[in-house]
């Protein structure tokens, strides 16, 4: 007989209790624990024993360290994210938004290895073959060796991997696959990570390239336990406005490769389409000679983007005035405008703040900091920037401008889209030469800065 016990497991980061729980001791979230009911049975444990290897430890030195031979794909973008192309054997997890395009993604990628004389296994849990064939036609992405299968069960899943033996799979999605030895719904943090496990060791094992599709929350984070993003080996997300037709493809993690890198794409009649030069497609709608807008070099892994950032400045009219920043941190901003009232002399108080970075791309670096400054400077006084000016530099709360990395990455690119002139900080002109063609100002203050750009 199979013995029964209910569990309390954190939705965040997969923490077990006996009892339920406000607060999780592991992530410190409220309110995330759900109950399962898990059966533990004599197949589960023997399961567990016939997956032991007899490997025995060696020294480091002793271990050939051999390059690893990546699948390249026709796109240039995806290769990009992924450090170079596809790693056999590697774990990939991929999240967005439903509708943003994931499917259509990874089934353009799966006929794009079969030109390349792979087989690939397309397991959808969400879709019929015959929507999937559906989907394929309207890409025009259909080929002998690519293998499709509507399943859910685990099982059956590992059999038709034994069956066709690809060298590619994808799982869409992975909180439709349910493991039959665990009594929890399909979706729930036993479940996922259970069959994460599976596809974990089946990819390292048979030296199969896996990608998981992985729903996302509300909030925008995949959904699930957290650990799913520690067991896998490189984590996208694919981001984007439904309404528009650009995405984005970021790699947050990526042990193959370099973090944070985009890869952009234009979502078309016939699937998504690589976009070459991304500082063009987002500078290309930008008014001249308007107040509160600059353009800032920005660094998105090894890429150098730039892009216009926008701010308005508007009198209120509530007791407090509004900070609103989208595609900047929030909080980033605050600090900036504390700066220019308190080292500048501005008064902002009572004044209503918005940023926005056009294109819908999201900018984390600190490099980005001076370029705020100057936008909402800029739409306080109505003093409208050089239209061929690059601004970055990252701000101090002294009201110092400190150097950033790779600048001189930003400056050819600014020189490559026609800008004339790059405001940086004088710290980072050391240990490299300039273009001749294009003016450089360093600034040591956000006064400087400020001088320099708006006169």
């Amino acid at each position: 007989m199979a013995k029964q016990k209910t569990k309390f497991f954190c939705s965040e980061c997969g923490f077990e209790s006996p009892k339920w729980l406000g607060k999780c001791p592991g992530c410190q979230a409220w309110n995330t624990f759900v109950e399962e009911l898990e059966t533990v049975t004599k197949t589960q444990g023997m399961q567990s024993s016939l997956l032991r290897t007899k490997e025995k430890a060696v020294s480091i030195i002793n271990i050939k360290g051999t390059e690893e031979q990546r699948i390249l794909t026709r796109n240039k973008e995806l290769n990009r994210v992924l450090g170079g192309g596809v790693v056999p054997g590697s774990l990939l997890l991929v999240g967005g938004d439903p509708g943003i395009g994931k499917s259509t993604l990874l089934l353009q990628t799966s006929y794009d290895l079969t030109q390349s004389e792979k087989k690939v296994l397309y397991i959808s849990g969400e879709e019929s073959v015959r929507q999937t064939k559906l989907r394929a036609d309207r890409l025009q992405a259909t080929s002998e060796l690519l293998y499709v299968l509507c399943e859910t069960n685990l099982e059956q899943i590992e059999a038709a991997i034994e069956q066709v033996q690809p060298d590619f799979l994808v799982i869409d999605s992975i909180q439709t696959v349910y493991h039959p030895a665990i009594s929890s719904a399909p979706g729930s943090v036993s479940q996922v990570r259970e069959c994460t496990g599976h596809f974990m060791r089946i990819a390292k094992i048979k030296g199969i390239a896996t990608v998981l599709v992985g729903h996302v929350t509300k909030e925008g984070a995949i959904a699930g336990p957290r650990m799913l993003e520690h067991m896998v080996d490189c984590v996208l997300y694919f981001e984007g406005e439904r309404h528009h037709s650009y995405r984005l493809l970021r790699a947050v993690k990526n042990r193959f490769g370099a973090t944070n890198e985009i890869g952009i794409f234009e979502m078309q009649e016939n699937g998504l389409v690589e976009v070459n030069n991304p500082s063009e497609l987002f500078l290309s709608e930008r008014p001249l000679g308007v107040s509160g807008s600059t353009v800032v070099a920005s660094m998105e892994g090894t890429r150098t983007v730039l892009v216009e950032l926008q701010a308005l400045v508007s009198p209120t009219n509530f007791p407090s005035p509004r900070r609103m920043a989208t595609g900047i941190d929030h909080n980033r901003m605050a600090l900036i405008i504390a700066v220019l009232e308190k080292r500048i002399g501005m008064f902002l108080q009572n004044q209503d703040a918005y940023v926005n970075v056009a294109g819908g791309v999201k900018l984390d670096e600190p490099a980005v900091d001076l370029a705020i400054a100057v936008s909402i400077a800029s739409s306080l006084r109505e003093q409208p920037t050089q239209p061929f000016d690059v601004i970055f530099g990252e701000v101090g709360l002294t009201g110092e401008v400190r150097g950033v990395s790779r600048v001189d990455q930003r400056v050819k690119e600014a020189e490559k889209l026609g800008f004339r002139r790059v405001i940086l900080p004088e710290k980072s002109l050391k240990g490299w030469t300039p273009p001749a063609s294009i003016e450089i100002i360093g600034v040591n203050t956000v006064a400087e800065a400020l001088k320099a750009a708006l006169g």
